[in-house]
């Protein structure tokens, strides 16, 4: 998975900085994620959700909203209805730059702005709350004692997270004129609740009601003991496989990157993208992914087709150290295998029967830890000739091709 780095324009012109977590090969959709109430796009549970549906092969672009995180702008000057702003903005710049969001998840005030949103997202098929509650103007009871004081003289700083905020009138009097209720009732795409009945800053209550609220097709699933956040790795990588499963039954799971499986015996590699470099290779039930380097053309997300066959020898030679060592008790701490492959001139090998033209050399520097004598180096440095990788490598090669 790799992640660019964006920024578009927001509401009111300011600079939204914004993540696009992208799959191995050519995206099967796009999602569009917005995060908690005074969050950012970078927290724990943003970031692992994108990342599991990434590998599914979902691209996810996440983003600050107005004033928060590395966006431009001032907080105290937004509302519930610029963030709406600001996500339709945000799936503009998917449509007119990538392809637009066919899934829209938001995460506690940022769910309800989804759930706001999607309805002017018509290529949305699937919308996802998180801890979201059902009415907007339930973020009102986190500024409790200064609500008179918001009301009397404009506004009010308050400590939210261990951080001051402005919260302004406007936000308090645009929070409470919307309702999501006709939002919910008309959503006609698929929706899937997901909350904690522990969950102390959004009510379990709010689930129940959003989950009233709409039509079918509608799932809600328990999140057990996280918190509101899923400040618990566990929690957040439960959340992110649920919606990952979940999902596949409204995006076309056949567009979707799968992870090769090979008959026994055989090591399969098959390109994931017909305008790239990148590879999926599968080995009995294994699976790992070849590239290229940006400076060839490649997206670097994976050793280059030389590297695995340095690899291949470095492991080999490291195996058959350990093997001969533990056969001969021989008080071996560790071995560290270091593999260079270059090629050169054949007039500089010394050992090499082609005369003219480049061969293929790997240098393989060996490290030894223990307590060794120079007897018990030599011998395992011996030994290490004898790797049946080194061995193939070195002897006649025959390889045989056939159309499939």
């Amino acid at each position: 998975m790799k992640t660019q780095r964006l920024e578009f324009l927001g509401h009111d012109g300011s600079t939204l900085a914004a993540r696009l977590d992208l799959p191995v090969g050519k995206p099967a959709a796009y999602a569009l994620f917005a995060h908690c109430f005074t969050c950012s796009k970078d927290i724990p549970a943003a970031r692992r959700i994108a990342q599991r549906l990434a590998a599914l092969g979902i691209a996810v672009l996440r983003f600050d909203f107005t004033g928060l995180g590395h966006s431009s702008g001032e907080f105290a000057n937004t509302s519930f209805s610029s963030n709406i702003e600001d996500l339709l903005l945000a799936a503009n710049y998917l449509r007119d730059n990538y392809q637009a969001p066919e899934l829209s998840i938001g995460h506690s005030l940022g769910g309800a702005a989804i759930l706001a949103a999607a309805g002017q997202v018509p290529e949305a098929k699937a919308v996802i709350s998180i801890g979201a509650p059902a009415d907007p103007q339930h973020v009102a009871h986190n500024f409790g004692q200064h609500l008179d004081s918001i009301e009397s003289h404009g506004q009010a700083d308050v400590q939210l997270g261990g951080r001051t905020f402005t919260i302004k009138r406007q936000f308090i009097d645009d929070i409470s004129q919307v309702s999501l209720e006709q939002h919910i009732a008309s959503l006609k795409k698929a929706l899937l609740v997901l909350h904690a009945p522990l969950d102390e800053t959004v009510e379990i209550d709010n689930a129940a009601r959003i989950f009233q609220m709409a039509k079918h097709p509608k799932s809600f699933i328990t999140l057990d003991n996280a918190d509101h956040l899923l400040t618990e790795a566990r929690d957040a990588e439960y959340a992110a496989d649920l919606i990952a499963a979940w999902v596949q039954r409204y995006i076309d799971v056949s567009l979707l990157p799968k992870t090769m499986s090979a008959p026994e015996g055989v090591v399969r590699v098959s390109e994931t993208d017909p305008n790239s470099f990148i590879q999926d290779v599968s080995a009995a039930g294994h699976h790992l992914i070849a590239d290229e380097p940006v400076s060839y053309g490649g997206d670097f997300l994976g050793p280059t087709p030389y590297q695995l066959v340095s690899a291949g020898l470095g492991a080999c030679t490291s195996m058959t150290i350990r093997m001969y060592a533990k056969r001969k008790n021989i008080p071996l701490d560790h071995v560290e295998v270091d593999i260079i492959h270059n090629k050169i001139h054949a007039q500089d090998c010394d050992s090499c029967e082609q005369v003219d033209g480049k061969v293929d050399q790997f240098e393989r520097k060996i490290t030894l830890t223990g307590p060794l004598t120079d007897d018990e180096r030599q011998k395992l440095l011996v030994i290490a000739d004898k790797c049946p990788v080194h061995r193939s490598l070195e002897s006649e090669i025959n390889i045989v091709t056939n159309i499939a």
